[in-house]
């Protein structure tokens, strides 16, 4: 039996948005921009899906939804639109230290184009320091762009008390709200962010497609220039499978969001609870509480990280030690290193991710096995003081 517990950084489609999908890939095929009775059933579609997705944040426009390739783009689209349009007002932005890599190179491709970048700091949760925040704003401050939730470790932020500092010093407000879509109700109207980041696949649609949110009166430039499609802000024929997918995703998610978090919550807090209590030396990152109902992140003393996946796959287990974005990297996490965390503290790290089709057995199994593949790491490992062996010792006697 394979246990896959990796749903932050993928999905599978839903085989109902599959199934949605089908008649645009070779029956209702045309070009929304066509001005023939085909064209139209694609426009058709095309203001259905947006008006789904609108309902989902609960936006007040569907004009509001801006289509892109993936949420990375809409990220972009978000960045560095918003910065080139402010420039004449300031060129100083803030984001954190705990964001997506997406948002983090955004950083560094911004202040290579003359833009001060600041980043704040976290708590030993990974929260967000408001009074930091705070400290951090200038005059000159145009955008505060900051996580709705850590997609790593699992913390949720402080999102509306953040929104409410930046309107009232009138700075825009961008939010990357990926890792809460699927787990958490987003509604704009009530968190008055300026611009949201959202994607297809992390509300088990297709990918190849998310969104920006952009609320009304707020301009951004567009990065990519052609025919002038997305009322300008995003030229390019639409995917038209990808955004019927992501309406159908938008619309079952909606529905069922509430009832899906209490599902997840149950297996998380029976995952972490197992965990902690089976495997000496063993700790939760990120905030014991405020965090996403489908992520459990472990850290293990004396071993490392990328050990322990591989011998979970061997056990036919999948799961990661942090980004998926960044595992190619040998570098320690990033966010564990902003959380105060050790070098060698951050790279025993775990990420256990759970979603719509995990099964109770699914968490058992991992129950079941996690504690021996941790012993048998730390038996080999030169890290592993006498005393902790010894128990090991004892235990197997």
């Amino acid at each position: 039996m394979s246990v896959y517990l990796d749903y932050q950084a993928a999905k599978p489609v839903d085989p109902r948005v599959l199934s949605a999908m089908r008649p645009y890939y070779n029956k209702i095929f045309a070009n929304p921009a066509s001005l023939h009775f085909d064209g139209d059933d694609a426009t058709n579609a095309l203001k259905e899906s947006r008006q789904k997705i609108a309902d989902f944040i609960n936006a007040p426009s569907p004009d509001s939804i801006i289509f892109t390739s993936s949420a990375t783009e809409a990220s972009n689209l978000g960045l560095i639109g918003a910065a080139l349009n402010r420039k004449r007002k300031g060129n100083h932005i803030i984001i954190s230290e705990i964001e997506h890599i997406s948002i983090l190179n955004l950083g560094k491709y911004l202040e290579r184009q003359g833009f001060e970048v600041s980043r704040v700091g976290v708590d030993k949760f990974g929260v967000i320091n408001i009074e930091k925040l705070k400290r951090l704003i200038r005059e000159n401050t145009i955008l505060i762009s900051i996580t709705s939730a850590s997609n790593e470790v699992g913390s949720l932020q402080p999102i509306v008390e953040i929104s409410e500092i930046a309107q009232e010093k009138g700075i825009l407000f961008h939010t990357d709200a990926v890792a809460i879509e699927n787990v958490i109700p987003i509604d704009v109207q009530k968190v008055p962010v300026d611009l949201m980041t959202f994607s297809s696949n992390d509300i088990y649609g297709p990918r190849g497609v998310g969104a920006l949110y952009l609320k009304k009166g707020v301009r951004v430039n567009p990065i990519i220039i052609g025919g002038g499609q997305e009322r300008g802000m995003r030229s390019g024929s639409e995917n038209m499978q990808g955004i019927v997918g992501f309406g159908k995703a938008a619309e079952i998610m909606k529905q069922e969001i509430n009832q899906e978090a209490d599902f997840l919550k149950r297996l998380r807090d029976k995952l972490i609870s197992g965990i902690l209590s089976s495997i000496p030396k063993s700790y939760l990152n990120g905030h014991p509480e405020k965090r996403l109902p489908s992520n459990a992140h472990f850290r293990f003393e004396y071993i490392e990280g990328e050990s322990l996946i591989l011998l979970l796959r061997d056990q036919n287990i999948s799961a990661a030690t942090g980004s998926a974005c960044s595992s190619k990297t040998l570098e320690p996490s990033h966010t564990l290193i902003a959380m105060g965390l050790l070098h060698e503290e951050a790279h025993g790290s775990l990420l256990l991710s759970m979603g719509r089709y995990t099964k109770e057995t699914d968490v058992e199994k991992v129950m079941e096995v996690l504690p021996n593949v941790v012993k048998r790491l730390r038996v080999l490992s030169p890290l592993t003081p006498p005393n902790l062996l010894k128990q090991y010792n004892e235990v197997k006697e």
